[in-house]
């Protein structure tokens, strides 16, 4: 007995479906890192341990440190090795993001709907979530996760200048990472490598007032 006409079609249709099915298989895409890198450094990483970082931050303009004072105001008006200079810098994800906090004070360095920079003591918020940019000049920028395109800023006489009212190419905005004085890191004979994100190359080298370190957020050791 010969198969029916409509029984040969079914088959055939089915034989189709299983190779579109294939097909579709075959030409998806691989996983893209890059995105999911991105994607993950947007939200807080609630999982991975965080890593902590201990070092003072010296703004280009003023030539001075960057203190979180008892009065919950923060300047770059402190001399090297000043108690309120020493900052504790945690990863909020395995990006590039941190929230800065004063070893002294316990404050964290937060910026206000107006651009204003504030202490806090709960730095939970992406108001006080500031993103660590590599220029090619080598200095580090530091942008507001909640505010974008607001950076930490200051003036030469070492006063906190309004997000609002700066750019990424602007002095006020320009600091370097210098261990605390008298400060020794914890590993000496370690070499560690830091990867930049948005991954870039990165510049000629740096030239620092004092020991600097290199940023922004440490990736991998070897």
């Amino acid at each position: 007995m010969e198969p029916s006409s409509s029984s040969v079609a079914s088959y055939l249709l089915l034989h189709l479906f299983v190779l579109c099915l294939q097909a579709q298989v075959t030409v998806q895409s691989p996983p893209n890192f890059t995105q999911h890198v991105r994607e993950q450094s947007l939200v807080t990483d609630q999982l991975s341990r965080r890593l902590v970082r201990t070092y003072q931050l010296y703004s280009r303009t003023s030539g001075k440190h960057v203190q979180v004072l008892e009065n919950k105001k923060i300047n770059a008006m402190a001399e090297d090795g000043d108690a309120h200079a020493k900052l504790i810098v945690e990863t909020d994800t395995f990006g590039s993001r941190v929230r800065i906090k004063g070893a002294e004070t316990g404050f964290y360095i937060c910026m206000n709907k107006k651009g204003k920079l504030i202490g806090k003591s709960n730095g939970k918020g992406k108001d006080c979530v500031f993103t660590e940019i590599v220029l090619e000049n080598n200095y580090t920028a530091l942008q507001n996760a909640k505010y974008e395109g607001w950076y930490m800023a200051f003036t030469r006489k070492g006063r906190p200048r309004k997000g609002s009212k700066t750019r990424q190419h602007q002095r006020e905005v320009h600091f370097m990472k210098r261990l605390p004085k008298g400060h020794q890191t914890t590993e000496p004979h370690r070499r560690f490598e830091f990867l930049n994100y948005p991954f870039q190359q990165p510049a000629g080298p740096l030239t620092c007032p004092a020991p600097c370190l290199p940023g922004p957020a440490l990736l991998s050791s070897t």
